[in-house]
């Protein structure tokens, strides 16, 4: 009995050694090359079990096509408007060809080496087409910068993808700066910029100010007109009333209403300092003498 359990334990041995030479794994979200004397025998991107054989004729090298993520370096480039400028980028890539990435380049650090370089070549490109009011501006209408980040990523992957067999996922502006020498350029540019806008809210107040004046005055004239229209229309009636008075009061008796207005006459025309010479049958000094 233990020389059967001895038999069926060397066998299971055996068969755990021949799959351990003959068969490999690959994990999900993993592909693997096996290398048969320096040369690719097989490429596999599906997860799963593979055959192979043993080593030293077949060597299985695995690799990561998940996504990656890196910084690139600070890359200090000139704008169209010839501004010094620092930008960092993040890129975002997978392997996409495993067979050109192993080639090509064989190892992640070596892939983010050629992928910064990739990205630096691109950002003095695109960025010399476009001025610094693209990156930073008080004008929202004049930032570009997804644009830019578009056109620079679409650059870096057709290199990318074409060497060495790498995705590019995404490629942003992760950190904009500015050389000490320049920002005091940057900031006299965003002063004009701000102080074109104030210009603008002084002339539209002015001509609104403007408008609202004329039609105060519009509406001024027309309280002055209708005040008028109607003091002279009171006036009128005034004077109605009152020749109406003297009417009546002449009707009813006309020395006596003869005689008050050359009192009246008389007063007006004279005070306690005046001298006058005179006819006293003349009206209406003739109330005086009585011949009237």
């Amino acid at each position: 009995m233990s020389k059967i359990y001895k038999l069926l334990f060397v066998l299971i041995f055996l068969i755990l050694v021949v799959a351990a030479g003959f068969t490999f794994t690959v994990k999900e979200g993993f592909s693997a090359i096996v290398s048969r004397f320096g040369k690719i025998a097989g490429v596999y991107t599906e997860a799963g079990l593979h055959l192979k054989l043993p080593w030293p004729v077949d060597k299985v090298i695995t690799y990561d096509t998940r996504n990656q993520y890196m910084d690139s370096g600070y890359n200090e480039t000139l704008t169209n408007d010839k501004i010094n400028i620092i930008l960092q980028t993040y890129i975002v890539w997978r392997i996409g060809d495993i067979q050109k990435f192993h080639t090509s380049i064989g190892n992640y650090d070596a892939a983010q080496r050629h992928l910064n370089d990739l990205a630096a070549t691109a950002k003095n490109s695109v960025l010399g087409n476009y001025p610094l009011s693209s990156l930073v501006s008080t004008n929202l209408e004049e930032i570009k910068i997804d644009e830019i980040c578009q056109v620079i990523e679409e650059m870096t992957a057709q290199s990318a993808l074409a060497n060495y067999g790498i995705e590019i996922q995404e490629l942003k502006i992760k950190r904009l700066a500015l050389p000490s020498a320049n920002i005091g350029s940057v900031f006299n540019q965003m002063i004009a910029d701000r102080q074109k806008y104030v210009s603008q809210y002084v002339a539209e107040a002015e001509r609104d100010s403007a408008i609202i004046r004329a039609e105060a005055d519009a509406r001024a004239a027309e309280i002055f007109a209708q005040g008028k229209l109607e003091a002279s229309e009171i006036d009128a009636e005034t004077e109605r009333m009152i020749a109406k008075i003297y009417g009546d009061a002449y009707d009813r008796n006309s020395n006596l209403f003869v005689f008050l207005k050359k009192l009246i006459a008389l007063e007006n025309s004279v005070n306690q300092d005046t001298t006058v010479i005179m006819r006293a049958n003349e009206s209406p000094f003739d109330i005086i003498t009585g011949k009237y």
